[in-house]
């Protein structure tokens, strides 16, 4: 990695005068820092009359624009039960919620009450659950997407973004190489403040103010801005990255394919967030943006606005996941489960990581500090060992990749449909409606429900976003395809629905259906 350290204060301009030009390995120069040493750099976080606000940020930007691409050192365990122990004694909601609890620091941490919405964040102020109950301290507010309720509202510090920007470099250096290649990140997630948007931008600038050649563009979930950026900016770099939503990006990539943007040039990446998504998704992206690695060239992060970007794919994640998207029965071994879920690898000294009850809870620093929080996502754990020894048990060998370990994500149960008893999941209908010979004609988009007929019949439908400028898809030709894939994938509905309502009604809707498809709003899988 050719990271390089943070340019000094205006103040110091002897030091400046110390820089020199150093050749890089493929043939670019950049202003290296030459004679001083990483102590004498520290020094300048402290400044007589300076802010201790101002110096404990400078410090942390210190400790992240020189460190590399790798994960902390360090007992994870401990590390949390350190931010415990700081946490009660700084933060007033959360003392006086071990309290109520009979908890105390002398607590073991697996043994302390679990931080949920209900329980923690709309029972006590926001100022309180901030550090010695000081919103003012935050630099910004972010605003989660309100998808299980009312939204949220997040405080954030400059700090706090090096946390999410580590996750970002993991992507960027070891699937993308963009410490080696000129990289346009192009942001199109909805900016304002909701989370996604403006954390990507924050972290891909700190990961151009450490060195690496990368340019961060911000259209936002703007087509027509996307489009216009790529076409002016993407040839002057040797990859581009597309920052979003999923079926926000295919929307991107398909509209572009129709105005006859040749995404193959761009060499296209993309960077994906927001839901669980099919490896039929990710072969039919590669074939329409021209990428050709699957296991570099897209990126899932698992994220949320509560702590930002808990974890990350890499090589090793998506080698694994694609093997077990073609063996089912080897992924309901492994996750106990119909569904595949997104399989991210994560560094517990940042985001310490629990599962209790096939659930997710994390420990993590943050403007709103959280212990054991308790985040409703269902899914476990995995260390990398095991998991690639199950992999090599199955016949097949993944390669080691790093040590971080794993954490696997279905999502939150309250996105799926119950039909005779059968749990049915917005990824087992994904995984049919994105084959090639059907992914032309349709968005990708859909919502599944259950309707009862004027005979109490109970019936599965699925309403299908049709593709613009594309006749309406054969109905039945998508009902059919849904059916297969669920009878195949997953065993409830298989064993649970009388075969003669195992096929579904599916509806073709026009593109920005008012009642299905809003235009500008998050997107439900079911209703």
């Amino acid at each position: 990695m050719h990271a390089v350290p943070p340019v000094p204060l205006g103040r110091h301009r002897e030091a400046e005068q110390r820089a020199h030009v150093a050749e890089l390995p493929d043939g670019r120069q950049a202003d290296r820092m030459s004679n001083i040493h990483p102590v004498d750099l520290r020094r300048w976080c402290y400044v007589p009359g300076m802010h201790v606000r101002a110096a404990r940020t400078l410090e942390r930007l210190l400790e992240f624009y020189t460190a590399p691409a790798a994960p902390l050192a360090g007992d994870p365990a401990e590390r949390a039960a350190a931010l415990f122990r700081e946490v009660a004694a700084t933060v007033p909601a959360y003392a006086e919620f071990l309290a109520e609890h009979g908890a105390s620091t002398g607590t073991p941490f697996g043994e302390l009450p679990l931080v949920t919405k209900e329980s923690y964040l709309r029972r006590y102020p926001l100022a309180s659950r901030c550090r010695h109950g000081r919103l003012e301290d935050s630099d910004t507010i972010a605003v989660s997407s309100g998808s299980s309720g009312r939204p949220t509202v997040w405080p954030r510090s400059v700090v706090d973004e090096l946390a999410v920007a580590r996750r970002f470099e993991d992507a960027l250096v070891h699937s993308f190489g963009g410490h080696e290649r000129r990289t346009l990140v192009v942001v199109c997630f909805a900016l304002g403040s909701w989370v996604g948007g403006m954390y990507t931008a924050a972290a891909c600038r700190h990961l151009a103010a450490k060195g690496y050649p990368v340019t961060v563009a911000t259209p936002g979930n703007s087509v027509e801005e996307i489009l216009r950026v790529v076409a002016e900016l993407s040839p002057g770099y040797e990859q581009t990255v597309l920052a979003g939503y999923p079926p926000f990006v295919k929307n991107v990539v398909d509209e572009g394919a129709r105005r006859g943007v040749d995404w193959a040039a761009y060499g296209i990446r993309m960077l994906l967030a927001g839901e669980v998504f099919s490896e039929e998704w990710r072969e039919l992206m590669g074939r329409r943006a021209g990428m050709s690695q699957p296991d570099h060239d897209s990126v899932s992060l698992y994220g949320t606005a509560d702590a930002g970007v808990l974890g990350n794919e890499t090589p090793l994640s998506v080698r694994v996941r694609r093997f077990l998207a073609a063996e089912p029965a080897a992924a309901r071994e492994l996750f106990g489960d119909s569904r595949l879920p997104t399989l991210v690898q994560y560094d517990p000294m940042i985001r310490y990581f629990e599962a209790v009850d096939g659930t997710l809870l994390f420990t993590g620093d943050g403007g709103v500090p959280l212990i054991r929080y308790h985040i409703a996502d269902e899914g476990g754990l995995l260390s990398r060992d095991e998991l690639v020894a199950f992999c090599r048990r199955h016949g097949f060998d993944p390669g080691d990749g790093d040590d971080r370990p794993f954490v696997y994500v279905f999502g939150r149960s309250l996105f799926t449909v119950s039909y005779f008893g059968a749990n049915i999941y917005p990824e087992n209908v994904a995984a049919a409606l994105d084959h090639p010979g059907l992914a032309d004609d349709i968005t990708g988009k859909f919502v599944m429900q259950v309707r009862t007929d004027a005979d109490e019949e109970r019936r599965f439908c699925v309403a299908v976003e049709r593709a613009p400028d594309r006749p309406a898809a054969e109905a039945a030709e998508l009902a059919d395809a849904i059916r297969t894939t669920l009878v195949r994938l997953n065993s409830e509905f298989a064993n649970y629905v009388p075969a003669a309502y195992q096929t579904p009604v599916v509806e073709v809707r026009d593109p920005g259906d008012p009642e299905y498809f809003p235009v500008g709003v998050k997107h439900r899988y079911s209703r």
